[in-house]
């Protein structure tokens, strides 16, 4: 939403008026909520993911409310600051939550449909520029962010957490069996054992070689797909000599309605090969990845319509094969008691992908080669294709991983 508003708020605040301070806004976001991934993941794995949730939406969205009443650059920055915090306490709860409830007849696809929440919001993000050309960008934010609270408050009534398959045992043991002196001796040692793991969650983890392949393969293509959802409405409105407010809702419903037809095609084709491969997932994920190849070299060095709107649809619906199959495909390789914190530890490295690309395309933008780096990130997401369909082979007894 933010970025398909900038020539709105451009004219209130005049900094705005340089990409690479824009770039920078968008940054810093991306910089602290990769930052605190690791720890919301370390976080969702020892305490309730409900209300992790809730609170994360309902932060978000006060942030966003408080977005329409800032008048200077400093502000939107700490404001921005501000939501990374709240959005990097979602994802890793509300991931490892879903991939608790699925096994794996079910889990890229219901990973897939969570998902297209995500790409929904993008795309009724575009309507910013709309809301900002007939009201005011300041009207955007605080209609968005109050739907946000109110959307948190009914989230409280329905969400529930799912207790891990422990608790239940341990609750019977220690009603039924275990006298009070040995109540106190278990709950002094289950103490110790949350302390332990802590750190042993992350020895696991960076222990791992395809954890550290699946970092690498997450983060790779992070570089488009952040570039993509900062600065496509402006590679539109330049390409194609649009106005923002076109070029916002057409740039943004592309992507986000062919992502959405990419994560339930995706964790449906996923869910079934897996059935019969055990290497499913991850032949469905580099098939949506390949796909997002020739789909930058065409959004970058595209000047039509036609050729535009094809390319970021077959990138949209790429991309969103590939994000339905991350968490399934951790799932191959991780415990479920470190899941969140491995994709912590995953978000941190894509968002830090996403905000040194951030950075750069603002600098392109400034330069007037915007269209040519997009094209030349598709070299770097063939570097990981490879990679990533030699080095991942998950072992029967690997699959789904469920302790």
């Amino acid at each position: 939403m933010l970025s398909t508003m900038k020539p709105a708020m451009q004219a209130d605040i005049e900094a705005l008026n340089s990409a690479t301070n824009f770039g920078y806004l968008m940054a810093v976001f991306l910089w602290i909520y990769g930052f605190m991934s690791p720890v919301s993941g370390i976080v969702a794995d020892r305490l309730n993911r409900k209300w992790l949730i809730v609170g994360s939406l309902f932060v978000w969205s006060a942030i966003t409310f408080a977005m329409g009443y800032a008048t200077t650059f400093n502000q939107l920055y700490w404001l921005r600051a501000g939501m990374g915090v709240s959005e990097a306490l979602y994802i890793p709860a509300a991931l490892s939550l879903i991939a608790d409830y699925h096994d794996n007849k079910t889990r890229s696809l219901a990973i897939g449909i969570h998902m297209t929440g995500l790409y929904m919001g993008q795309a009724l993000g575009g309507f910013g520029a709309t809301i900002a050309a007939s009201y005011s960008w300041q009207s955007a934010f605080t209609s968005f962010g109050l739907i946000g609270i109110v959307y948190s408050i009914v989230l409280i009534l329905f969400l529930r957490e799912k207790p891990k398959e422990i608790e239940p045992v341990i609750v019977s043991l220690k009603n039924r069996i275990l006298t009070n002196e040995h109540k106190k001796s278990f709950l002094n040692l289950s103490e110790k054992n949350k302390r332990e793991s802590l750190f042993k969650g992350l020895t696991v983890l960076l222990s791992n070689i395809s954890f550290w392949v699946i970092l690498f393969y997450f983060a790779v293509p992070s570089l488009p797909g952040w570039g993509v959802k900062n600065w496509l409405p402006t590679l539109f409105a330049e390409n194609l000599q649009i106005e923002m407010s076109l070029a916002g809702p057409l740039s943004t419903i592309t992507i986000a309605a062919s992502s959405f037809i990419g994560v339930l095609f995706g964790g449906i084709l996923s869910d079934r090969w897996v059935q019969k491969n055990i290497r499913g997932r991850i032949y469905t994920s580099a098939i949506g990845l390949g796909l997002t190849i020739p789909a930058l070299l065409l959004i970058g060095l595209g000047s039509s319509m036609l050729h535009m709107v094809g390319a970021v649809f077959f990138f949209g619906f790429g991309y969103g094969m590939f994000d339905a199959n991350n968490m399934p495909i951790l799932c191959q390789f991780i415990s479920a008691k470190y899941r969140a914190t491995a994709y912590g530890l995953m978000n941190m490295t894509g968002v830090f992908a996403g905000a040194f690309i951030t950075n750069v395309l603002g600098k392109s933008t400034d330069a007037g080669s915007l269209g040519k780096d997009f094209a030349l990130m598709s070299i770097v997401v063939v570097f990981a294709l490879v990679l990533q369909l030699t080095v991942l082979k998950p072992k029967p007894v690997e699959s789904e991983i469920s302790s």
